[in-house]
């Protein structure tokens, strides 16, 4: 597991989190934010599997 995967998963989860945050407290702007952070994360995540089955087909 390289750095990528698991920021992007940390990301991942506190942009879930911060989501959550916003729908229970009803806080449009905090629901966008995290939405966009989890997705941020999932992007990078990505990038990271992909790096690393580049690596394993070498």
């Amino acid at each position: 597991m390289n750095k990528d995967q698991v920021k992007g998963r940390v990301e991942e989860v506190k942009g879930k989190v911060k989501e959550a945050a916003g729908v229970i407290l009803d806080d449009d702007a905090l629901e966008i934010e995290g939405n966009v952070q989890k997705n941020v994360g999932k992007v990078q995540a990505g990038y990271g599997d992909l790096k690393e089955e580049l690596k394993q087909d070498k």
